[in-house]
């Protein structure tokens, strides 16, 4: 499961506010300047030809005065660089985009559409919320340069953005999930090295457990009312890493169930790592804790040596405390998780965002077809770290930040295996709702393997 930036610990990123708005201003005076408009918002003065730095979104223009709404879950500061990323956008075209953020984004955004107080757009984190939106018939089909767009992502992101085989939804950021945090320098003074496979992996922590100073591994899956998800995010890595895409497609729409033998062999192979009681909790207790332990503190204990290692997404970063050197050669960093199965080709498991459009006004297709273009997508990157495209026209030498640049890497390589989240794929009385709550158990109450697979079967909708 993919958590919803709806607290804004999960997912901050700090501002570079200077640069970022010094750049917005210069942007705002040179499009002023050469647009010669007299409107309120600047822009293309009722479609004149754009010039000098606003030249770029001349394909944009000719929608002066116009606003378009846009929904979606994401809160500040994050959805304060979502806004300086299309500032340019705004000011050259002098189209507004109203962006409003919710903590209750998920509830509300069907209680919108269904009573015809729809947005313009949202930008929909779970492929499932897509389809129940589709299903409602307000959502509105992509322009055909929007379609066009796609070529630049790898072609398993437009199924995700599709529903019954119909493309409805853009993708428009992306997040690794397939990263282990570790400390560079506790495993340089312990001699130890980054391990390259799984079975190395594995020996990796036998020897670190032999060692008798911190556990090889820290976990916690504690996380309110979403307790439990990042077991999922475990058992999703580990079928990935087995079999490949196509028996974990096949898992996720439930033609492999839970009891299967192929994903009760990839659970007993997470019981194997994650239960390990001479390899967990480093630094808070036995196997059980890690389920009243919080994904936010799961970590910490790296930073004190209590624990060699936490699997967890690229969006773990904000969890550090703020003097925390997050590099190569620095308090922590990461490295991608191995193939359980060497055959695998480079699982990668991640997820996204998807432009959801419920309009289809001029000025909404252009705002559309913006956000879904290589050229937003870099000036995001530009705007603040912490954020990565899986847009494969966005030039890696943007990415300023080792670990946005380790997960661009994954995400766009096309000879990877990668997978959206299974749980965000999976109906959601199963991947938000039963899965959570028997990998739970599975952890706190030592539940057998067979009663947690039979039960999560069992909550399938018919």
């Amino acid at each position: 499961m993919t958590p919803t930036p709806t607290v804004p610990s999960t997912r901050s990123r700090r501002l570079a506010a200077v640069p970022a708005l010094l750049a917005a201003l210069a942007l705002t005076a040179a499009c002023s300047n050469s647009s010669d408009s007299g409107g309120s918002g600047g822009g293309d003065g009722g479609g004149r030809a754009l010039t000098g730095d606003c030249a770029e979104f001349q394909p944009y223009a000719g929608h002066a005065g116009t606003t378009v709404t846009v929904f979606a879950s994401i809160l500040s500061p994050e959805s304060d660089n979502l806004e300086k990323s299309w500032s340019g956008f705004s000011s050259c075209t002098g189209i507004r985009i109203s962006y409003e953020g919710s903590n209750d984004f998920e509830s509300q955004l069907p209680v919108r559409v269904t009573g015809g107080n729809a947005p313009d757009f949202a930008i929909i984190p779970q492929p499932g919320l897509l389809a129940q939106m589709v299903k409602s018939g307000k959502v509105v089909k992509p322009p055909a340069q929007t379609v066009a767009n796609q070529d630049k992502w790898s072609p398993v992101w437009k199924t995700y953005g599709s529903v019954n085989g119909t493309f409805y939804a853009a993708p428009m950021s992306a997040n690794m999930k397939s990263l282990v945090w570790y400390s560079p320098k506790a495993f340089k003074q312990a001699g130890y090295e980054v391990p390259k496979s799984w079975s190395a992996l594995m020996e990796l922590s036998d020897r670190i457990a032999g060692a008798g100073g911190g556990r090889p591994w820290c976990g916690g899956i504690a996380s309110g009312t979403a307790t439990g998800w990042p077991a999922t995010d475990w058992l999703e890595e580990v079928v990935l890493g087995s079999y490949g895409g196509e028996v974990y497609d096949q898992w996720v729409s439930h033609e492999v169930k839970f009891s299967d033998e192929k994903i009760t062999a990839a659970m007993k192979t997470v019981a194997g790592w994650m239960q390990n009681p001479a390899w967990v909790n480093g630094g808070y207790g036995d196997v059980k804790s890690i389920a009243t332990t919080t994904f936010q503190d799961a970590g910490a204990p790296i930073l004190t040596g209590k624990c060699f290692m936490l699997q967890q997404a690229s969006f773990y970063k904000a969890q550090w405390p703020k003097d925390t050197k997050v590099g190569p050669d620095g308090d922590v960093f990461a490295f991608q998780l191995p193939a359980v199965n060497p055959g695998v080709p480079n699982p990668v498991e991640g997820g996204g965002e998807f432009l959801t459009a419920f309009a289809s006004r001029p000025e909404v297709q252009a705002v559309q077809n913006y956000l879904s273009s290589p050229e937003w997508a870099s000036s995001r990157v530009r705007t603040a770290t912490g954020w990565v495209s899986a847009n494969q026209g966005v030039d890696k030498s943007l990415y300023t930040d080792p670990i946005d640049r380790l997960s661009a890497d994954a995400l766009t390589d096309p000879a990877a295996t990668f997978r959206f989240d299974g749980s965000d794929l999976m109906p959601a009385a199963v991947g938000s709702g039963q899965e959570w709550k028997s990998l739970t158990a599975w952890f706190a109450e030592g539940q057998s393997i067979q009663k947690t697979a039979a039960d999560i079967d069992a909550a399938w909708p018919h």
